[in-house]
């Protein structure tokens, strides 16, 4: 089962993120690195997922806009493909 870790006091960019996506799911060298693409890939996910958010204010801070969608667009995955987990703390 993949786990992938964004901690709010550690991530600075969403390009910190998509790496952290494409390194712990194996994504080709094509993905998009975009919110889309990343919904796309979580919506298709076939094996078991947990995402962990630690520190969501500091990663929304970090992040503007882009942080809050996507916190939001992670809860929406987690909505449609019961294979992805989404865990605050």
């Amino acid at each position: 089962m993949a786990e992938i870790l964004l901690d709010g006091l550690e991530i600075q960019s969403v390009e910190a993120v998509h790496d952290r996506f494409a390194q712990a799911l194996a994504l080709p060298e094509w993905y998009g690195r975009n919110l889309d693409a990343l919904f796309d890939c979580l919506t298709d996910q076939g094996e078991p997922m947990t995402v962990r958010l630690l520190h969501r204010e500091a990663l929304e801070k970090n992040l503007g806009r882009r942080g809050q969608a996507l916190i939001s667009l992670l809860h929406r995955a987690a909505l449609e493909n019961p294979q992805v987990t989404v865990l605050e703390s």
